[in-house]
């Protein structure tokens, strides 16, 4: 497959994303005819298909009936064939199609003049999306409806039209509160990939001031049941957001919960929104991932990953949001477990999909990923690994992606620069991450007390170094409970990193006796309600 950083073909890339059974198809396709068994395109397609990377002289070497001035024209009609190819194949998979083709086929019989036929196919489109919420389309087609209305006069059409325009009146309300709604629910998703969560004060004010009426208006028609389940979805998804981006990850985790069962309660469209259920399922593990409640996670991580892996069948896109969000999902439960070691068996995993969709996968998912098996290897002791993958972070320098996660992938290189030895140019790095920070605008506390302390690390003697770590460990203790600086250990475990340094222990070692602390004390008090009970309390 090609290099993520190479320019991109679109044919090419068509090509090597295709099915073995949309290739057979596609050569079923273009040979139909006798005269085309030999086209030019098709030898073209053959070429395409036995490379890895695309590169112009190899493909005009092994083409040679393809000239290079034709090569552009030739690229472009293939790229056309094997979209009208794949389409005829999948139509009977993607409900959206089979409505357009019937709305096609109506359409080619209203331009005969066969009005009562076409009315028939748009009959039957109308309700297959109205079963699957596809609103727009229904829309289209009782505009439609209409227009032969006007033309076919029968003796019914009075009663047909009121009704027909009242539907269609309907309609128009159900899609734009669909676009509002969708549009909310971008907005609040756009802010978390530019900021993350909350910083202070008056970022709460900023996004309650312009989100929270919204979210009252429609939290409203909600509880009286006026939204239809596309709506409802948005309204969740934009809830769900709201609330994490405000720390608030009980109410995430509530309305994530909500999210899904909506599709509980419509199970048909799971595969017509395939999309937005696996990402109900991500947004409902991360807010349990950030609730500390592992019981939980792991429970609903092996509820949804049979109904995820069901779905990753249905195409390239619905593999690829599904291996984003159960990578990610995989990698924080060996967070919550202490088990960096056996969490990093994934990465050779994560990397060969990374390299089969260079160009599929969007920044700040691979930005992401990268941070995550950045922290594996830090959890593991393996330092200069970890400063491998944050670079891959640290490089990619578009401050409207993730902020966040440049700012505390570079705090993080720092501390790794130190464990590993390689802190000769110490110095220079922490004026370089202060100066990031700043013009980030994520200058806080907890970052000051990093960097105050990494700076006067080399003027440390060895024999206060301890001191020094119990001190920083009990200035930083505090602000795991603050409503705004807490946000900084959501990214990285300092105070695990300082345990480890004071007792001589692996950043392993500290997680996972937390981790069997927690799991002895949930059971201890299973066990104290379960004899309560036995008392009649």
């Amino acid at each position: 497959m090609s290099n993520p950083h190479t320019k991109q073909e679109p044919v090419f890339d068509l090509v090597k994303l295709m099915s073995k059974a949309e290739k057979r198809n596609f050569k079923l396709y273009a040979t139909r005819l006798s005269g085309n068994q030999d086209a030019k395109f098709l030898t073209l397609f053959d070429v395409f298909d036995a490379l890895d990377e695309y590169d112009e002289a190899k493909v005009l070497k092994k083409c040679p009936v393809v000239k290079k001035e034709q090569l552009p024209n030739m690229k472009a009609h293939l790229y056309k064939q094997l979209l009208v190819s794949m389409r005829l194949l999948n139509v009977q998979h993607n409900v959206g199609m089979q409505i357009r083709e019937q709305m096609d086929f109506a359409r080619i019989l209203y331009d005969k003049g066969q009005y009562k036929q076409s009315q028939k196919y748009l009959d039957r489109a109308k309700e297959l999306a109205l079963t699957h919420k596809e609103y727009v389309m229904a829309l289209q087609i009782a505009e439609t409806q209409k227009a032969i209305d006007s033309l076919y006069v029968t003796r019914s059409m009075v009663n047909k039209s009121t009704a027909m325009s009242k539907a269609a009146s309907e309609l128009v309300k159900v899609v734009f509160r669909v676009n509002e709604l969708s549009n909310l629910s971008n907005m609040l998703y756009s802010l978390h990939l530019k900021l993350g969560y909350v910083r202070s004060e008056k970022d709460i004010e900023v996004i309650d001031r312009y989100f929270k009426p919204l979210l009252e208006r429609f939290g409203e028609k909600e509880r009286n049941g006026e939204l239809s389940f596309t709506e409802l979805i948005y309204y969740y998804q934009s809830v769900v957001w709201y609330n994490y981006i405000r720390h608030n990850f009980v109410l995430s985790y509530r309305y994530a919960q909500r999210w899904l069962d909506a599709y509980g309660s419509s199970p048909h469209m799971r595969k017509a929104m395939y999309d937005n259920f696996i990402k109900g399922i991500s947004r409902l593990l991360e807010a349990l991932f950030l609730m500390n409640n592992h019981r939980r996670y792991k429970a609903t991580m092996e509820r949804f990953l049979e109904a995820g892996e069901c779905l990753c069948g249905l195409n390239v896109n619905a593999e690829i949001i599904y291996s984003e969000v159960f990578f990610i999902a995989r990698i924080n439960l060996h967070f919550l477990e202490g088990t960096f070691t056996e969490g990093l068996g994934l990465v050779p995993e994560i990397e060969r999909y990374l390299k089969k969709y260079p160009h599929n996968i969007d920044l700040h998912h691979r930005m992401l990923l990268y941070y995550k098996i950045a922290c594996l290897y830090f959890g593991d002791g393996n330092h200069k690994k970890a400063m491998k993958y944050l670079q891959k972070v640290i490089s990619i320098r578009d401050p409207l992606v993730r902020r966040d996660l440049q700012c505390y992938s570079r705090i993080l290189y720092l501390i790794a620069s130190y464990e590993a030895g390689l802190d000769y140019n110490l110095d220079y790095q922490l004026k370089a991450v202060y100066a990031f920070l700043v013009k980030m605008n994520d200058m806080h506390q907890v970052q000051c007390e990093m960097i105050d302390f990494i700076k006067r690390l080399h003027s440390i003697y060895n024999t206060d170094f301890k001191g020094e770590l119990k001190s920083l460990y009990e200035r930083l203790l505090p602000y795991t409970t603050h409503p705004y600086e807490r946000r900084t250990f959501f990214y990285l475990d300092i105070i695990s990193w300082l345990e480890s340094k004071i007792r001589d222990v692996s950043v392993a070692e500290v997680r996972r006796e937390k981790f069997l602390a927690a799991q002895k004390n949930r059971r201890g008090l299973r066990a104290l309600r379960n004899t309560a009970l036995d008392f009649g309390a």
